[in-house]
């Protein structure tokens, strides 16, 4: 747990109906595959040493003799294994036959789960064969040459590493009150789940979809196993599911109707769930009144940890099968955000400064769907062109046939004759391109459009985006400033996404062709004149860093509290190349850009003590009226120091 993950295990292995001694071999050969991989917890299907569809043979003593004897040999050859096994057998409890998940580690029997809720309707017969653990009294039986009591009671496994652990066999995730509830109300923070699910049309979604809810609402890992081939197939088939979830994300899964065994690893990363607990107050307070009793599982040998599950190197951009879906509901959010606003105020006017870059061109294209929705005259939003010293034809060039194409206003305002005579009256040397040089153009550009919106009473609308937040990118009651900034909760790396999916989907041949072109134009302030040849010479990313390693940083240190080292540990896995939709980076690079978002995260607070209003979109905002509030003389020494010690 030393970056808080745990390594689980989804088992699929062959069975043949009643032949306990074959399956209790191929339940073997999968847990010494799990514990050569450094599995930790791993979970078979429904009554797996029996196989599921024994039907009457369960009333047979000699197949509940033979499980039973299964099990103690399962237990002699776990005895030298650290890896906790769950599997599912028959177990007789005084005059009840239960349905139960027995839990193993090395030779000794932790304890017996039974089944609470026994499906009796269409196909399914169990009631015939099995009690539920509804009608059982706590029972002292002797199972497998061990003394244990059975009994009805929540149950939670505490690892030696501390993470704990329920289990809850099949129909019980489909009950309207799962156990699993219970179960993770009372510290679980994984969940265990041994089925036997038959295959129908349109069952698998609704199951994929039943899991993926419960492992969200519980804030839980939810690790799911159910029979596969071999399973009689006298009436129904058994496709073998294999599946870990995390919070409500499928992060690995098997192949269904696999004719062979199957084993799906993951590593559930533990800390990210327990951060979004502590940061649930509904959660918490649910809390209160669920109990359960506390199994401790055996201690183990330390391992070395190797991070092996994928990590997703553009956190912000939404997983979804149709993007299209997601970007409109991003859109929506943000003309939402800004028609209420407008309307409240009673403006019909909006004031934007466009510059041809990724920021700007979001922003108008938000105030174009926000005039359209209220049926209002596209006229009504003025784009204003501010030339400076930096400014590049390429950029400015842009910014004009932009607005051209989407009918807007236009007006140039040239900012140089004024800047110049600022610094006569400070007496800065207009050669010296320092930071005074730099914000005084930008504070220029924003009393413009401050004085110009007041002049058509109109309202400024803010182009920051939410990754110049972070990094404090922006100048103090400069472009740090408007009325109203739609594009505050919105990262530069998703920006591009935004813009391009207006392009591709939304506009005519011309403005695509300028939006693509956006898209392509490197980040920059443009307040250093251009090179020689005309280009911008001033590129925001070789200054602060690559805005895709600065939004990995700051999702996982702003959405769940992750110490750098993890951080670090993440972007290693996520930029090493594997993934072509962003660049590779050495560990020297992500060290040292790291520890720059670092320090100007802390040391640029300030700026966002004091930011205008604009709306939330995705899970994390630096709004200080939301979801982030910090002191702006917080110290950043033990970041800074643990970053400095990563090797």
């Amino acid at each position: 747990m030393q970056y808080g993950f745990i390594k689980v295990a989804s088992a699929i292995p062959s069975v043949k109906v009643a032949n306990c001694l074959y399956n209790l071999q191929q339940i073997e050969k999968s847990i010494t595959e799990a514990e050569e991989q450094g599995v930790e917890v791993i979970v078979f299907p429904e009554l797996s040493i029996t196989g599921y569809t024994c039907q009457d043979l369960f009333h047979q003593r000699i197949l509940l003799s033979e499980a039973e004897l299964s099990v103690a040999r399962l237990l002699e050859f776990t005895s030298e294994l650290e890896i906790i096994s769950i599997v599912g057998v028959p177990v007789v409890a005084g005059d009840l036959l239960l349905n139960c998940a027995v839990i193993v580690q090395s030779g000794k029997l932790l304890g017996i789960v039974p089944k609470t809720f026994l499906p009796n309707y269409n196909e399914f017969y169990e009631r015939r064969w099995f009690a539920s653990a509804n009608e059982l009294k706590p029972t002292e039986i002797n199972f497998a040459g061990n003394n244990i009591i059975v009994d009805p009671s929540p149950k939670v496994f505490r690892t030696a590493k501390g993470v704990c652990f329920g289990v809850e066999i099949c129909e019980d995730v489909w009950a309207p009150l799962p156990p699993s509830n219970s179960l993770a109300m009372a510290g679980a923070d994984l969940i265990f789940n041994l089925s036997a699910s038959d295959e129908l049309i349109g069952k698998h979604a609704y199951l994929e979809s039943l899991i993926r809810q419960q492992s969200a609402r519980t804030m839980t890992g939810y690790i799911y196993s159910s029979c596969g081939f071999g399973e009689s197939t006298q009436d129904v088939v058994y496709g073998g599911n294999a599946m870990i979830y995390e919070n409500g994300h499928m992060i690995a899964s098997g192949e269904r109707f696999s004719l062979t065994p199957q084993l799906v690893i993951s590593q559930i990363d533990i800390e990210r769930l327990r951060s979004e607990r502590r940061s649930n107050t509904t959660y918490v307070s649910a809390q209160s009144e669920c109990v359960a009793d506390f199994i401790d599982a055996l201690p183990i040998n330390g391992r070395s940890f190797e991070l092996m599950r994928e990590i997703n190197p553009l956190p912000f951009i939404p997983q979804s099968v149709n993007m299209y879906d997601s970007c409109s509901e991003i859109f929506s959010i943000q003309v939402m955000g800004l028609a209420k606003r407008l309307i409240h105020t009673n403006c019909k006017t909006v004031v934007i400064g466009i510059s041809g870059g990724l920021d700007s061109t979001l922003a108008l294209l938000v105030c174009v769907k926000t005039f359209d929705k209220l049926g209002l005259s596209r006229k009504g939003i003025v784009g204003v062109t501010m030339p400076g010293f930096g400014t590049t034809d390429r950029t400015y060039s842009n910014a004009v046939t932009l607005m051209d194409s989407l009918g807007i206003s236009q007006k140039e305002i040239c900012i140089s004759d004024a800047v110049k005579q600022h610094f006569k009256d400070i007496g800065h040397d207009i050669d010296s391109h320092d930071v005074t040089y730099e914000n005084s153009q930008a504070r220029e550009r924003t009393q413009i459009l401050m004085d110009l919106s007041n002049k058509l009473g109109g309202m400024v609308i803010g182009t920051g985006d939410l990754s110049e937040l972070a990094l404090g990118w922006a100048t103090y009651n400069g472009d740090h400033m408007s009325m109203y900034g739609v594009n505050c909760s919105i990262p530069k790396t998703l920006i591009k996404y935004m813009v391009r999916h207006v392009a591709v989907n939304e506009v005519d041949d011309i403005t695509r062709e300028t939006l693509l072109d956006i898209i392509d134009t490197p980040i920059s302030p443009e307040l250093i004149p251009a090179d020689e040849d005309g280009n911008i010479s001033q590129k925001t990313e070789n200054l602060v860093g690559p805005y895709e390693l600065h939004d990995f940083f700051l999702y996982y240190f702003l959405r769940f509290g992750f110490r750098p080292s993890k951080i670090f540990l993440l972007a290693k896995k996520a930029f090493d190349g594997t993934n072509k939709d962003v660049q590779k980076y050495d560990e020297k690079t992500i060290k040292r850009w790291l520890r720059e978002f670092t320090r100007r995260f802390f040391n640029q607070q300030f700026k966002r003590s004091c930011l205008p209003d604009g709306p939330k979109v995705g899970s994390v905002s630096l709004s200080p009226r939301g979801d982030w509030r910090m002191p702006t003389d917080a110290d950043s020494s033990i970041w800074l120091r643990e970053i400095d010690a990563i090797i």
